[in-house]
């Protein structure tokens, strides 16, 4: 037993485990590893826990031949797909976390395999058995092989989509084998260079879009370097003075902004501005941050800012009253940061880094945690996730980033938290998955345990989540690259991994269409969805309870959005501008290609969209108000092409903030 003893991967020396070759039981549970090294040996072992560990892969396992019993439960990282990889692996294997596999495995070895050969081979002989001479080279060998691999693994589908990692892994498995009998090319030879790059090239064809500058390649570090915001932020952070020429903000008044220097903390849009516009004054801009620079470099107007959410008050009864719910201060995120911003004074009050990353996302979190006297205290927890696929864990009030959640092996798009169960994450990834996450409660040494409750298959790319208010712990809304869904999370089902329940039909440029990117989503009350899709120049909003049909039974059943109305929006074909609601005010935001911010105050619909007779209105809703980006001087030059690729106001509608795709977070406040 080397249970409990914190050991990582580089703690089990092959040099000593290769002696020990009699061991017929190892119990390595309660650990850190996130792999096996592969050359343990232990010819003779039988029995293996590896509970409670960070284990990331299955396949080094391979070489314990005669194992029968193995156990990993609570290892996050691992899915179904490494528990079919297991089965396939050890051929002596009769017990997996607790149950009899017997013929589950032998169906995995034979029957799966034999249909799967069958697919290979007749992938082989429809489009590729013509391609090469009688004689050929070994540079044709290669290229023909490099072909092969990359297509075999893309066409060749069998089974639930759950297990397409497996399929995929066993196919390329059996082509290699296939090739070598065939051929006689070596096994493996180039296929691992080959596997990396595709797997690069998807990503980034499925990406939004990228910041003109490459990310830097991931390293190994400690999670607890480099990962401590830092008050003095001021050392850190590169302020740049912004001289609007001409502001076009709803007024006709004069205003004198009072100059700061790059060594204060605030930063203010500096010198007279003449503003032309409409008497009812309703937002002026107040600040203009880069505060989310490349290398901290003053010359960064490349860096998109993608996220930003207000942090909730502690002691307001946050998961109550929504106009008191929230502070002034905001998260942004961005490139390699996550900033801390005080709306008021323009203040950056903390910076968080991580070189390696590309922050996509953040959520707020209220935990109530035991302190060191063993009393119970309410604190914010930030969550912040991005490119890497990694959850970073921030307890803001002591500057620390406590710990750090491996969701997904590939980006995460987007991130929530639960708003009855302040413990459940939700991450969307770009492997096309949305999974639920308890992250624990960390205890006053920040010791924590978090676990996967639920995996939900997408059939594209998730965009945006969102849980629906009426049951936000039965239903969640996804917008993605390919339509609208609903699943069902209700955890008491048992199903572990689950389909889409419905997918939503929506007026297209013809006719009634599900298949278009859903890159806004959001509800503005209880039942009124608000989403960004097919149609150009046009947001949507609809009804959830109309619209879904809770009664039906099955799974990815189509249903039709009963449209409310439509909000004119504008005509651009650009994506991923995402819109956010303000339900308390009942107003609705998108920013545009433009620099703008597109205002709708809809309260004077919501009363009649709600009533059992209410009908759809005719005609498109205009924007009460369009905030015009103002125009702005660097260093004597003008910034260049502006868009907004999120906006997002406090419950209470004081301040706005927009974050833009070139490293500029401006904020407004309603006047």
């Amino acid at each position: 037993s080397l249970s409990k003893l914190q050991l990582k991967t580089g703690d089990l020396d092959p040099r000593l485990f290769s002696r020990l070759r009699h061991l017929q039981k190892l119990d390595l549970s309660d650990n850190l590893l996130d792999k096996f090294p592969n050359s343990l040996t232990l010819p003779d072992l039988r029995v293996l826990n590896c509970n409670n560990n960070k284990l990331e892969d299955v396949t080094a396992l391979k070489q314990f031949p005669l194992l029968e019993e193995l156990t990993y439960e609570n290892n996050v990282y691992l899915t179904l797909n490494d528990d079919y990889k297991v089965m396939f692996l050890l051929q002596n294997l009769r017990l997996l976390n607790g149950k009899d596999i017997t013929k589950l495995a032998k169906h995995v070895r034979r029957v799966n395999s034999h249909k799967l050969t069958s697919k290979v081979t007749a992938h082989w002989k429809k489009f590729f058995s013509d391609q090469l001479p009688e004689k050929y080279t070994a540079e044709q060998v290669k290229s023909i092989k490099k072909k092969f691999l990359k297509s075999v693994q893309t066409n060749v589908v069998y089974g639930p989509s759950s297990l397409s990692e497996f399929t995929r892994w066993r196919v390329k498995m059996i082509a290699e084998e296939f090739l070598a009998n065939s051929l006689g090319l070596e096994l493996n030879s180039d296929t691992e260079p080959e596997e990396k790059t595709d797997e690069n090239e998807e990503e980034s064809a499925e990406s939004p879009r990228e910041a003109a500058e490459d990310v830097a390649p991931v390293g190994d570090f400690s999670s607890y370097i480099s990962n401590v915001l830092f008050p003095g932020i001021q050392q850190l952070l590169s302020v740049h003075i912004y001289e609007p020429l001409v502001t076009v903000t709803p007024s006709k008044r004069k205003r004198n902004h009072s100059k700061s220097s790059p060594g204060n903390k605030r930063s203010k849009t500096q010198a007279n501005t003449e503003e032309e516009a409409e008497e009812d004054v309703s937002a002026e801009p107040l600040h203009f941050l880069q505060c989310h620079s490349k290398g901290n470099s003053r010359e960064d107007f490349k860096t998109q800012l993608w996220s930003c959410v207000f942090e909730p008050v502690l002691d307001s009864g946050a998961r109550k009253d929504p106009i008191v719910s929230s502070s002034r201060t905001v998260a942004t995120c961005g490139g390699e940061s996550v900033c801390l911003i005080d709306c008021e004074t323009g203040t950056v009050l903390k910076k968080y880094k991580v070189a390696t990353e590309e922050f996509f996302s953040v959520a707020w979190t209220t935990l109530t945690m035991v302190i060191s006297d063993s009393r119970k205290k309410a604190h914010n927890i930030l969550a912040a996730a991005g490119r890497r696929g990694i959850v970073k864990l921030i307890h803001v009030a002591a500057d620390f980033c406590y710990g750090e959640i491996k969701a997904h092996k590939k980006p995460i798009a987007t991130i929530c938290f639960s708003p009855t169960q302040e413990t459940h994450l939700f991450t969307a990834s770009y492997d096309k998955r949305i999974a639920l996450w308890d992250i624990g409660i960390p205890d006053c040494d920040y010791n924590f345990k978090a676990s996967q409750l639920l995996v939900l298959e997408t059939a594209s790319i998730p965009l945006r989540v969102a849980l629906v208010p009426t049951c936000p712990e039965q239903y969640l809304l996804a917008g993605c690259e390919d339509g609208c869904f609903a699943w069902n999370i209700k955890l008491d089902k048992g199903q572990k991994s689950r389909p889409f329940e419905a997918i939503f039909q929506f007026p297209g440029e013809e006719s009634l269409t599900t298949s278009h990117r859903v890159d806004g989503l959001a509800f503005l009350n209880d039942d009124v969805v608000v989403s960004k899709s097919s149609k150009p120049g046009c947001i949507y909003l609809w009804s959830w309870s109309k619209s879904f049909d809770a009664k039906g039974k099955g799974c990815q059943r189509t249903m039709s959005a009963v449209i409310l109305a439509e909000l004119e929006w504008s005509t651009t074909d650009m994506s991923y501008l995402t819109l956010s609601t303000c339900p308390a005010k009942e107003y609705v935001f998108c920013g545009d290609e433009k620099g703008s911010v597109w205002m709708y105050n809809l309260s004077t619909y919501t009363t009649g969209w709600g009533s059992p007779k209410g009908k759809r209105s005719e005609r498109r809703i205009s924007p009460t108000q369009i905030l015009t980006w103002p125009e702005l001087r660097v260093n004597g030059e003008q910034p260049p092409e502006i868009l907004v690729n999120n906006v997002v106001a406090d419950p209470a509608f004081t301040y706005l903030v927009v974050l833009t795709s070139v490293n500029i977070t401006a904020i407004w406040k309603k006047s």
